[in-house]
């Protein structure tokens, strides 16, 4: 039987993958922030009507207090033309989105914020400033990125890591990538997290870098390199995904069909996967860079308010979570 007869046998035994009918996440996420305090927020170039009303909305719903970083009469302008108001909003101004990168960055230094949100900029044009070495917001960790997914496709709290920041990551960067992924499960409210190593396939294959750096990383989960999740890899999609996929092809683990972190080999099919689960899934996304001073709210310029809101509450309860480490 040849690898394309065995993968349409695959499609034809097990098309879906058993579910809610419906977004099941993000609510959470949003109540259990009812009772934090809002998180003072360096809104980035929020110069256009998603980006402003998504700051708007996550101050109404009690998320952060935004410090509005841009042209102060443009941003005016705008929300008069949007019928809302940004008056009584502290506003920092800066005459280009380069300059409006560097005091959001600044005023995240100072503690003047808690957290950063792009607003509607390039994100290469703000993490060039925040990953600045000397004058960004790096610290010991690598700084990476996660998607948190709402999918009614899928019954559970869904990560995928790097979709936007690692383009290539070697082994090293990939022990950031996951532990920085399993510490913000644990903000999430999921204890022990199982992680699915992404691939092609399920065997480790010297021709295949994914593979050998999976069942790396695996190791060193035994070794207590990376800590608090329960890692698996190298899996398929599928067999991550699905519990009946993995015993179509004999695999037995505790991670498959149960996968709560996909981490992918690379940023081209992270950030491919993330949208194809959004565009074609109906799934719901929010985003967060890990590993900087603070958490940094980062959104498509294309992402709606309601996405930057939930971007906002994973902030929260990331910044949550670290506080309490802290203490």
């Amino acid at each position: 039987m040849s690898d394309l007869a065995a993968l349409a046998e695959s499609v034809t035994v097990d098309p879906w993958v058993g579910h809610p009918q419906d977004y099941h996440v993000f609510h959470r996420f949003l109540e259990r922030c009812s009772e934090l305090p809002a998180l003072t927020t360096a809104v980035c170039w929020p110069m256009s009507e998603v980006a402003l009303r998504g700051a708007l909305e996550a101050a109404e719903a009690g998320l952060i207090e935004p410090v509005l970083v841009g042209d102060g009469e443009a941003m005016r302008k705008l929300a008069q033309e949007m019928g809302v108001s940004v008056e009584g909003l502290p506003v920092v101004e800066a005459a280009s989105e380069s300059a409006a990168a560097q005091a959001s960055v600044d005023l995240c230094r100072s503690g003047k914020a808690q957290a950063m949100m792009k607003g509607s900029l390039h994100t290469d044009e703000l993490m060039r400033v925040a990953m600045a070495r000397d004058t960004g917001l790096r610290t010991s960790k690598r700084i990476t990125h996660v998607f948190v997914m709402d999918t009614p496709a899928y019954d559970r709290t869904l990560l995928i890591t790097d979709a936007a920041i690692n383009i290539e990551p070697d082994l090293e960067d990939k022990v950031h990538i996951v532990q920085n992924a399993i510490d913000l499960a644990h903000a999430l409210g999921i204890p022990e997290p199982k992680v699915a190593l992404l691939s092609a396939v399920e065997t480790v294959n010297p021709k295949i870098a994914s593979t050998l750096d999976a069942a790396a990383l695996c190791k060193m989960a035994d070794r207590k390199q990376i800590t608090g999740g329960i890692l698996d890899g190298p899996l398929a999609f599928d067999t991550a995904v699905s519990e009946k996929a993995a015993a179509i092809k004999g695999l037995v683990s505790p991670v498959t069909g149960k996968a709560d972190i996909l981490v992918v080999p690379d940023l081209e099919s992270g950030n491919m996967l993330a949208k194809q689960l959004e565009y074609l899934g109906g799934a719901q996304l929010a985003g967060i860079v890990l590993g900087a001073r603070v958490p940094v709210i980062l959104t498509s310029r294309a992402d709606s308010a309601a996405t930057r809101l939930t971007s906002c509450a994973v902030a929260a309860l990331l910044h949550q979570a670290q506080q309490c480490g802290q203490s």
